[in-house]
């Protein structure tokens, strides 16, 4: 199993990334995590015989600017798109006309699907979301993969529900948006070393950073004192690139 950094920035792109985006490559699917312009380089990594599962944290532009680009890929096995429960409808007004091509125009069967925090078996993994601390409603996720767990915790303040969804993680994916030591309680998003003690109290083997606000983050050297403020606090840590891949 690999993981694919697709896109690593938040709020928009920059010389140093594109929006929010990861690929989890299985043996039996294709798992996607959220669906920013880094979505474009899916591609190169959906193969004709595997399903492909894109999953939706939350519905600001910077996570789903890519589903207007699903026309350019080719998914035999079919696309399933998964979502919070009550964003489904606002999704469906987003992708469709004068905004975009509605799923039904696409060449390939799409299944919507909305999560309540139950978890639940697809095809080879097994997924469960958790409520996170933001601005508007957004989850995150847990999957069970092969063996592996990974964690996928997108825009969120400190709160035990990230703690609890990355409880023992092999690789915990949590999003860097503030820079060291920066909070807003209006607007909340983790900072190198809240991201770090989520990791520890969590128990999760690695973490890597994502959602870098290109703003903050304006260059690969921001992102690496990023990584050593994270450091200081857990150990395995990565400030992730786009198009890092990394071996679970």
């Amino acid at each position: 199993m690999k993981v694919v950094f697709l896109g690593t920035n938040g709020w928009y792109d920059s010389s140093t990334g594109k929006t929010i985006c990861t690929l989890v490559e299985t043996s039996a699917s294709v798992i996607v995590l959220d669906a920013g312009n880094g979505l474009q380089n899916a591609d190169r990594f959906m193969c004709a015989d595997k399903p492909v599962h894109l999953f939706l944290s939350h519905l600001h532009l910077d996570h789903i600017i890519g589903l207007h680009l699903l026309n350019k890929f080719s998914i035999p096995k079919g696309l399933t798109i998964h979502c919070r429960k009550g964003d489904l409808q606002h999704l469906k007004t987003i992708i469709a006309p004068p905004y975009s091509l509605p799923f039904s125009a696409l060449s390939y069967p799409v299944t919507l699907r909305e999560h309540d925090g139950t978890a639940i078996e697809l095809d080879g993994f097994t997924v469960q979301s958790a409520p996170m601390r933001h601005s508007v409603p957004t989850i995150g996720f847990r999957l069970g993969i092969e063996g592996k767990t990974v964690a996928y915790c997108p825009d969120t303040g400190y709160c035990q529900s990230a703690v609890e969804l990355a409880s023992n993680a092999d690789l915990l994916i949590a999003e860097c948006a503030f820079r060291s030591g920066e909070e807003n309680q209006d607007w909340p998003h983790l900072n190198p070393e809240s991201a770090a003690r989520l990791a520890l109290e969590a128990g999760a083997k690695q973490l890597a950073l994502v959602h870098f606000d290109a703003f903050r983050y304006p260059d690969r050297k921001s992102r690496m004192e990023a990584e050593q403020a994270a450091r200081k606090i857990f150990v395995n840590v990565l400030a992730a690139e786009d198009d890092q891949i990394i071996a679970l």
